[in-house]
């Protein structure tokens, strides 16, 4: 009798998929996904007749920014995620409709997770945004959630160290900073990776404290023509908006940083950022009379901070986004925050009550309710209505510049709002 045919198993065809031949039926998906959708000629067949494998072409990787996809659209699991892979029973995995917040694409996704873990994020179709894909830098781009230098309580600076306090006593002590301070000593920095929602209460916030300079951070990368925009905050276009910023984003950094070494601005108040990277060192920053960061990690400036704010990541709370091509998209809470942190929105909330009193702020849907009244682009429009694939609300440069995922609708049959009714 002739002996049976045995074929390669667990063989890393790239540094982030392993594939197990003898599960392969040969159907050339992965192949041809590799050539027409991620440009890459790379896996191939070898061998004849029963002893036909898959398998990587001579001196070549599966190592392009979209390899992960073909463990998406194999259809018997003979290639597997080497970082998923025996992590989690799939059944298991609770899954949460969500966004990818790692550059302007926002591509729609499902977030895996299971007792507040995140296991993995899967592309999510919409037609108007990824198709059916995602890139592997944002795929993976979520273990940061569960770094030890995460922010878990917070803190205010009390004698000559930072020390822990309930978020009562914090948000006072922060406001009664600020109270000391306004116009052009104070200066808010953003960050493009907020939320509509938060970014929306940043404003009021400036507003109520007549601060003279507000912007967010730039965050610029190496960009793609498949998904992977050059612009890397996910909410540029929110924050131009909510913010009313003017031409590029980013052009009043320099003058924040000149005017903190001049001494000139006394209370600087960043969000999601890191001034070390925008020109203020950390000289300037110990000398400040009210330094208040809001984050999720710690970097170099927080040690020396008046105030320390834990905030969510995007994984852990609930909001709206604007994408590179005007799209207004959902994400939704997948994971609690961990410790004390708390969701960005109402940290703001809390700190403009100390200033205005009660503002009837009760939930995320109250704060875009009030977005929308104000806001034209947003009229008529709630958390819900938003739907599932979200809603063209304002037309951008990057809506002609950056194609269409390849076989799906050029993204001008998108443009118009459809009625609100057929929005889910």
């Amino acid at each position: 009798l002739e002996g049976k045919v045995k074929k390669p198993k667990r063989v890393q065809i790239g540094s982030r998929v392993t594939l197990d031949d003898e599960r392969c039926i040969l159907c050339s998906r992965c192949i041809r996904f590799c050539q027409e959708i991620a440009k890459d000629d790379v896996l191939g067949f070898t061998e004849r007749g029963g002893h036909t494998i898959l398998t990587a072409h001579p001196d070549k990787r599966l190592e392009n920014n979209y390899s992960l996809n073909t463990v998406d659209i194999c259809p018997v699991g003979a290639l597997t995620s080497s970082h998923f892979r025996f992590e989690m029973r799939v059944w298991f995995l609770k899954e949460t409709k969500s966004i990818c917040t790692s550059c302007a694409t926002g591509c729609n996704t499902i977030i895996g997770s299971r007792e507040d873990v995140i296991y993995r994020q899967t592309p999510r179709e919409n037609v108007a945004v990824n198709s059916v894909w995602m890139c592997d830098y944002g795929r993976l781009n979520f273990e940061y959630l569960t770094s030890p230098e995460r922010l878990l309580e917070p803190e205010i600076f009390s004698g000559d160290k930072l020390q822990p306090a309930d978020w009562k006593t914090v948000i006072s002590h922060t406001a009664l900073q600020l109270r000391h301070f306004s116009g052009r000593d104070i200066a808010i920095v953003a960050s493009g990776r907020m939320t509509n929602e938060e970014l929306w209460l940043t404003a009021r916030l400036a507003q109520q404290l007549n601060a003279s300079f507000i912007d967010i951070v730039p965050r610029k990368g190496e960009g793609d023509d498949i998904l992977l925009s050059q612009d890397r905050n996910p909410n540029t276009n929110g924050a131009k908006i909510m913010l009313g910023l003017e031409g590029t984003t980013g052009a009043s950094l320099e003058a924040i940083a000149a005017s903190v070494a001049e001494g000139r601005i006394k209370a600087l108040v960043v969000l999601g950022e890191d001034p070390t990277e925008f020109g203020i060192t950390v000289e300037q920053l110990k000398k400040l009379p009210s330094f208040i960061t809001m984050n999720i990690l710690r970097n170099a400036a927080t040690a020396h901070a008046t105030a320390i704010l834990p905030s969510a990541a995007y994984a852990e709370k609930r909001g709206s986004m604007i994408n590179g091509r005007g799209r207004l998209q959902r994400l939704n809470r997948a994971v609690r925050p961990p410790g004390q942190a708390r969701e960005d929105w109402e940290i703001l909330r809390d700190l403009l009550q100390e200033f205005t009193g009660s503002n009837g702020l009760g939930s995320i849907e109250d704060v875009f309710r009030q977005m929308a009244e104000s806001l034209q682009p947003l009229a008529g429009l709630s958390l819900s209505k938003i739907g599932d694939l979200g809603v063209k609300v304002m037309a951008t440069p990057e809506s002609s510049a950056t194609p269409s995922p390849p076989g799906e609708p050029s993204d001008e049959e998108f443009f118009e709002r459809p009625p609100l009714h057929a929005v889910k």
